[in-house]
């Protein structure tokens, strides 16, 4: 059966925002983690897949990140997902385009539900749960999408291959971000993949033990 589950990630954007899908061609079910820009290729692929998206689930509130919800629900279906500390961040929309020197107008569209700590969703065999990891912004998520009793980790970008995410952006700090890594990641057992939301992969391994911000004390 778990050969039937699909999971992709590929960058989508400017900023090379990591989207995944996870779809199960069964129940004719996916959800998009990320799908913050290139509506149109999402769309594509999930039609190629015969699936629609059920959940359409964020990280945090940068543009790179959701940007394209309206276009995307429009498109695929499914609920646009989002903790709600990253409302007010959300509510930037518009000057976070103009930071970016985007030239097309963006706004905030209707955010369907919260996404909290402990939530968990599911798609054919995976389960999708949510990790509040503040520090990337306050509302920031990772999602451990466990399928048969493994698991893998989407980070947002609050994890990326020996790095963090900045924490000048959303009225946190550096603390709160390696707080929420050792708190809520490192419990992940060494083996466990992670896909961070810009970048190449790694493992909670590797970062457990070469990442100069998890390695140094900050807390």
């Amino acid at each position: 059966m778990r050969d039937l589950l699909i999971i992709e990630h590929f960058s989508v954007g400017p900023l090379a925002c990591t989207c995944t899908i996870i779809a199960d061609p069964i129940s004719g079910q996916a959800i998009i983690v990320d799908g913050g820009a290139e509506p149109e290729r999402i769309a594509t692929r999930l039609s190629a897949l015969g699936v629609r998206a059920s959940h359409l689930v964020h990280t945090h509130a940068h543009i790179d990140h959701i940007g394209a919800l309206p276009e995307l629900r429009e498109r695929v279906g499914g609920a646009g997902l989002l903790h709600p500390d990253d409302l007010p961040l959300y509510a930037t929309l518009a000057q976070q385009a103009h930071w970016l020197g985007l030239t097309t107008a963006v706004h905030p569209a209707k955010i369907d539900g919260d996404l909290r700590h402990g939530d968990r969703l599911c798609v054919g065999t995976a389960v999708l749960e949510v990790l509040h990891t503040p520090g990337h912004t306050p509302g920031s998520v990772s999602i451990a999408l466990e399928v048969e009793g493994r698991a893998l980790l989407l980070t947002g970008d609050t994890l990326f291959r020996g790095s963090v995410g900045r924490w000048d952006l959303g009225g946190t700090s550096l603390a709160d971000i390696v707080h929420s890594i050792r708190e809520h990641l490192l419990v992940y057992p060494d083996a466990t993949p992670v896909i961070p939301g810009h970048g190449p992969a790694t493992t909670i391994g590797q970062e457990r033990t070469e990442n100069p911000y998890i390695t140094t004390k900050h807390v």
